[in-house]
Order: C-alpha cells, then structure tokens, then sequence
C-alpha cells in the first residue's frame, strides 16, 4: 500500500469538531401504525469515538440496517436524539440532510454502486461534482491511491475485480474527507482473499485517523474493528473491544 496521502478539499473543507462523531441517545424507529406497527430499534444508545473503528454486528431483522440509515442521515429516528460531529441532526430537513450526507459522511455499499460506464477516477469524483470542487481529478486519483489503485484509474467496473471495485466505492467515499465513512456489509459480495483486502484496507485508513463504521453480519469482520456491538430485536444487546 502507498504511503498515505493527505485529502483536503480546498475551499470546502469543515473544521472537525472536538467531541464524538456520532452521539445517538435513545432512538427509536417506528414504520406502520397501530396493530401492524413494527418497531426496528428499540432505545439504541450508542457512541462512537473520532478515530475509532466500530463494527455493528447482527442477524437479518435485528435492526443493524435501520440503525445505519439513521447514522448515516438516510433517516430519521421516530424519537430520540442524534447528534453527529457536533451537530444535532435528528430533526434536520431533508434538504439539510442531503447536505450533511454528501459533506461530511462516505458511503461504502455492499453492490459496489459503481457506474457502469465510467473509469474508476470517474466514479471516485462523483461525489464533488455537487460541491463544486475544480481539482476533481486530482483528489480522486489521491484516494485511489490511497486504496492502492493507482494502475487501475481508467479502468472501469467490468475491467475490475469484486475486490478492485469495493476499493474504488471506499476511494469514492474518502475523496470528500468526511467525518465519517459507513459500510455497509462491504465484505458481502467478495471472495475470501478480496475480503481480506478490502478489511486491510478500512484497517488502515483507521490507522490514519478515520473514522469508520461498519455495519456487518460476518464474524470474520469483528476482529479487524477496535469495538464490537451486537444487535437482536432493534436494540443493543452487548458490546466488545479489542
């Protein structure tokens, strides 16, 4: 892996606020009504530290996916708070959400999410095409090497690997220097060896002072994140550290 390479955007940049990334007290998370309702979280309290690396784990139904689309602004909790970098953001409008999402936080998804007939440089920059960011390609062939891509910039999905293009998805979601980058089962659709890659990869850019979530069912994932929490039935049930 090269060495790591510093990824300010110019102009854009927000100051990182002391304190945790993300600070959710209580949150709940209701869909339907009265008899039919469906209660995904159950009074989630969870903290995550700037600099740490988290793994949520849990079976399917247990409310890890809920939990993520709140931490990660996607949705908003029926009650409780949610405050991430410093900012309460569990009553924002979805304007103001869209812009905290495409600011401040990177996605990592289990499908990749690539488009299909750009090169890899192409895909990473997608992300400061809304900011207005005149050195695009600079920044994103920084993160591409960052995730040791840096041969593959003019390549595009279907000219990669599984693992190569989940490296591309994490390089798109570094390029905007968030606050936070949240994966989604990053491992789900990748062969033992490209896993292992890729978890090298989130590993390392912890070790660099990112902050990192990663929502998971694969108890392979665990040891590589500091903290562990498990979830059943939309709440917390334990936690672990490394």
């Amino acid at each position: 892996m090269s060495e790591p390479v510093a990824m300010p955007v110019a102009g854009t940049a927000e100051a990182a606020p002391a304190g945790p990334v993300v600070e959710a007290h209580e949150l709940t998370r209701r869909y339907g009504e009265g008899d039919t309702a469906v209660d995904a979280l159950r009074g989630v309290s969870l903290e995550v530290a700037r600099g740490q690396l988290t793994a949520v784990m849990g079976p399917s139904g247990s409310g890890k996916s809920t939990l993520m689309n709140i931490l990660g602004c996607l949705d908003v909790p029926s009650s409780g708070r949610y405050w991430f970098a410093g900012q309460d953001v569990s009553r924002l409008s979805e304007t103001e959400l869209a812009r905290v999402r495409n600011r401040r936080i990177g996605f990592v998804f289990q499908q990749f999410q690539l488009l299909p007939k750009l090169s890899a440089w192409r895909n990473v920059e997608l992300p400061l095409l809304y900011r207005n960011v005149r050195n695009r390609r600079e920044l994103a062939l920084q993160a591409l090497e960052q995730v040791g891509l840096s041969n593959r910039i003019d390549h595009r999905p279907s000219q990669l690997s599984g693992g190569q293009q989940q490296r591309v998805a994490i390089a798109r979601a570094l390029v905007t220097d968030p606050d936070l980058i949240l994966a989604d089962e990053p491992t789900g659709n990748l062969d033992t060896a490209s896993s292992r890659d890729v978890l090298a990869v989130l590993r390392e850019l912890n070790e660099q002072g990112r902050t990192i979530i990663v929502i998971t069912h694969d108890p392979e994932v665990a040891p590589v994140a500091a903290r562990t929490v498990h979830m059943r039935d939309g709440q917390l049930i334990d936690e672990v550290a490394a």
